[in-house]
């Protein structure tokens, strides 16, 4: 698990600091994952978005989806 929150500036701020509001992904590593860093699968959720990223690659882009698409996901593969 990640003890470092990502910030994202809101679409709605400005490049010269004013009306700024950034919200914060805290990042958790799947219990499957192991610990040389192979295999490393993260969830960071949200009210109304699931987000799922490869660890070993925090910046690259990453898949979203709408929290029921994600609990019908996840019951599938059970």
């Amino acid at each position: 698990m990640s003890d470092e929150l990502m910030w994202f500036t809101s679409s709605y701020s400005d490049t010269e600091g004013s009306a700024c509001v950034e919200v914060a992904l805290a990042w958790y590593k799947s219990s499957y994952s192991d610990d040389e860093g192979s295999a490393c699968v993260e969830v960071a959720a949200c009210p109304t978005t699931i987000h799922v990223r490869d660890s070993k690659c925090p910046a690259d882009p990453h898949l979203s989806f709408r929290p029921d698409a994600f609990t019908a996901f996840l019951d599938t593969i059970r």
